[in-house]
């Protein structure tokens, strides 16, 4: 029997995103990392298909699971603003298997300033990439901002853990070892404002309860932004403080000792294990669709939102971006 699928709306996801298990549901699904290994014909396939269901045109006999499926490619390979297709790199799908890589050579070779340096351009190249992928597409970024942005950021993660580790050479080792999570957190706190900052100069398009665009407001994409700092050193903190303590104890076992070859690749091991869970949590801790009171907004753009509807809307919306 062909499935009903009249009042199927493909935009709209699977989980209640008002609440936070619905967000985490909604992230375990789309930034699920083996969606990276699915080829381009099946991504175009799943664009299609998401394209013809918002026409109201799909095929006969499609069934809902092929619909949801193709949502859940379409939501992790394509940008929501744009529609474009994501570099597999910039895809919060690609957070598991890139992030654990990354962490667990930073959390390993943190003892020598070569590298120290090394890892932590690695990670804010990383890191460079992703925010400009997520980003609100809707606030252009010119080639210029992009190097300034990557330039400071990546000084700023090196400076900080080459301090850090010279002021912690007498620290109890531990110590020494969560100096990677403090100039990664260092790090998100420019990053990320810098890679957007487009945003913060031009403001974020804001839009009505119908999805009309209706300006762009500096206050929206000042929260906006400041949230996803927030998601992303929550996504990296629990691996990065954990983990440490973790490692310390076993490398004082006498089996951990004579595979002294094996921490690096165990390492990266767990740090998957803390990824796999923290990404779609630190994700969705905030909605991604942004809900703002009017009243919050820049005085000049509530006026021109009387002019044009009569009265101030009572809330607008934005995409915050990942």
């Amino acid at each position: 029997m062909e499935a009903d699928l009249s009042g199927f709306n493909i935009d709209v996801p699977r989980w209640d995103q008002c609440t936070f298990l619905g967000r985490v549901k909604h992230f375990f699904n789309i930034t699920d990392p083996r969606t990276v290994l699915v080829p381009e014909r099946e991504l175009d396939w799943a664009k299609g298909m998401v394209e013809k269901s918002r026409m109201g045109v799909v095929p006969p006999g499609t069934q809902l699971e092929q619909l949801l499926y193709a949502k859940k490619l379409y939501d992790s390979a394509f940008h929501p603003d744009t529609g474009d297709k994501m570099n597999v790199i910039g895809r919060m799908s690609f957070q598991v298997p890139g992030g654990m890589i990354i962490t667990g050579f930073m959390l390993q070779f943190y003892r020598t300033m070569p590298a120290v340096i090394f890892w932590q351009w690695v990670n804010q190249s990383f890191n460079a990439l992703v925010n400009y992928t997520n980003r609100n597409a809707a606030s252009p970024t010119s080639v210029r901002q992009m190097a300034l942005s990557y330039i400071t950021a990546t000084t700023t993660a090196v400076a900080t853990a080459v301090s850090m580790n010279m002021l912690t050479k007498r620290a109890p080792p531990l110590v020494g070892r969560w100096v990677p999570f403090a100039a990664v957190a260092a790090a998100n706190c420019v990053n990320i404002p810098m890679m957007r900052q487009q945003e913060l100069i031009q403001g974020i398009c804001v839009k009505d309860g119908n999805q009309n665009e209706i300006g762009h407001s500096r206050r929206a994409a000042a929260i906006g932004i400041t949230q996803v700092v927030i998601s992303r050193i929550t996504m990296a903190a629990p691996g990065m403080i954990l983990l440490p303590v973790i490692m310390e104890r076993l490398e004082k076992l006498r089996f951990m000792k004579k595979v002294k070859v094996l921490h690096a690749p165990l390492q990266v091991l767990l740090s998957g294990c803390f990824l796999i869970f923290m990404v779609p949590v630190a994700c969705g801790l905030f909605p991604q669709k942004c809900e703002l009171p009017a009243s919050y907004l820049e005085p000049e753009l509530q006026d021109t939102i009387r002019a044009k509807y009569g009265e101030l809307v009572p809330y607008v919306y934005f995409n915050k971006g990942l």
